[in-house]
């Protein structure tokens, strides 16, 4: 049988840390493979934006978290997050935001199918705001992007990061300096231009994991086209903002999403 991309395969129930919210862990295609990930829907049956969250670290680091996918369910919407190939049972390798971001699209295209989902908007955590960026180029028809502590410049991640550049060689296949067209495939900064969605930039100040410098240059190049951009720096927060404040801002960015639509 022929699967599209998108197209689920199977839908399981999955325990939920809210009454209100069903969990489903989902198997669905994507670029010939089948991918997991996590689907989070209103019991109400009502009608919701959607919400495609993208995770951010590779393999067993930044691992989507149940509890995460239901806070931003409860805020009203239908969420959708996939685990990227060759994690928790999929077929497939991650590629860190080389052809695994086609796993984002397929996301994309599952939410678009659901029968209770409006319009779209993505979120991405991290290198999972590489993924956001690139689904944001790619459908026109997103209805907003928020990138929170977002990696936007690959080349600039393996700069800063000297832990991470064994995996970046393994998994890219070499440097920058070596390869530089695979570190630009992957700089979603480059590549701005057919961006039509409004943009919500979240970065801590003090961020040592991805550093702000990914959020001032992504802001400067998406002014310079004339994209719609706001921006919210913390500058007493690094990677990861303490539980009161995380939840207060997951409120305030989502209530910027729906007026985004």
């Amino acid at each position: 049988m022929q699967w599209d991309d998108g197209q689920i395969i199977t839908k399981q129930k999955f325990p939920s840390p809210h009454p209100q919210i069903d969990l489903y862990t989902i198997t669905y295609m994507s670029d010939g493979f089948k991918v997991k990930g996590l689907l989070a829907e209103p019991k109400d049956g009502g009608r919701y934006g959607g919400f495609l969250y993208l995770r951010g670290g590779i393999k067993n680091v930044g691992k989507v978290r149940p509890s995460r996918i239901v806070q931003f369910a409860v805020e009203g919407f239908i969420v959708f997050a996939p685990f990227y190939r060759g994690n928790q049972g999929g077929e497939g390798n991650e590629d860190f935001a080389g052809d695994d971001r086609k796993d984002a699209f397929s996301a994309f295209k599952l939410l678009q199918a659901h029968p209770r989902v409006d319009k779209i908007h993505v979120f991405g955590f991290s290198r999972g705001g590489v993924m956001a960026l690139f689904t944001g180029i790619t459908f026109p028809n997103v209805a907003s992007v928020v990138t929170w502590g977002g990696v936007s410049d690959m080349f600039l991640t393996y700069v800063e990061r000297k832990d991470l550049r064994r995996m970046m060689k393994r998994v890219i296949g070499g440097t920058p300096s070596k390869y530089p067209e695979r570190y630009q495939y992957r700089t979603p900064l480059l590549q701005l231009e057919s961006l039509e969605a409004p943009i919500l930039i979240i970065h801590g100040v003090k961020d040592k994991n991805v550093s702000v410098e990914h959020a001032y240059r992504l802001e400067k190049k998406l002014k310079a086209l004339n994209k719609r951009v706001e921006s919210w720096y913390f500058t007493e927060y690094t990677h990861y903002f303490p539980p009161l404040v995380n939840r207060q801002i997951v409120g305030d960015l989502t209530k910027w999403m729906k007026k985004q639509e």
